[in-house]
């Protein structure tokens, strides 16, 4: 009977990690991308084009957030961890990019599909954007990606308890940003 609640309680805490690691994630790409909706909208104000789709930043977000879930339980990116940080990082964000690019291209067929113009039209409706808006977007989310999995590879070799330390605590003055001595 112990082992139930044990199981119980280790499956309660995985699921609260991996949800504050979700909203942390959606913080940070809702933080990129809102940058550039807002990089965009000044630079079409300069020619007094209207932009307001900041909304699109939050969705794009959301959804992003959901796949590097995804991609990270399918273990995609895994390979390269005793290499140099950089490495694994790059590697990360390089093939990340590639799955968020096949999982829109899969959202825009089942669109087509269920708006019934079939898998040529979802297919049509993401080229329809043009190939400048569609390179635009992956090198976009590609150097989201790359301090995103830095900074994971980071609290994998040091810890992510030290990283936060890092981050978040303050230290006295004189103090070496990491320390040997355990932290709680």
């Amino acid at each position: 009977m112990g082992g139930a609640n044990e199981e119980r309680a280790g499956w309660k805490q995985r699921c609260a990690r991996e949800l504050i690691e979700y909203w942390i994630t959606v913080a940070y790409l809702a933080c990129f991308f809102g940058a550039f909706a807002w990089y965009r909208r000044l630079v079409l104000a300069e020619y007094r084009i209207a932009y307001l789709n900041y909304g699109v930043a939050v969705v794009e977000a959301l959804v992003l957030a959901k796949v590097i879930l995804v991609g990270d339980a399918l273990r995609l990116g895994r390979g390269l961890e005793d290499k140099p940080l950089i490495v694994p990082a790059l590697y990360k964000a390089f093939v990340f990019t590639l799955f968020v690019g096949v999982f829109k291209l899969l959202e825009s067929t089942l669109s087509g599909l269920l708006h019934g113009n079939g898998l040529a039209g979802g297919i049509h409706e993401l080229l329809s954007k043009g190939v400048y808006e569609l390179l635009a977007a992956c090198l976009v989310t590609f150097f989201a990606f790359v301090p995103f999995f830095g900074f994971k590879e980071l609290g994998r070799v040091l810890g992510r308890s030290n990283i936060r330390g890092l981050l978040f605590r303050k230290r006295p003055a004189g103090e070496p940003a990491l320390s040997s001595k355990p932290q709680g």
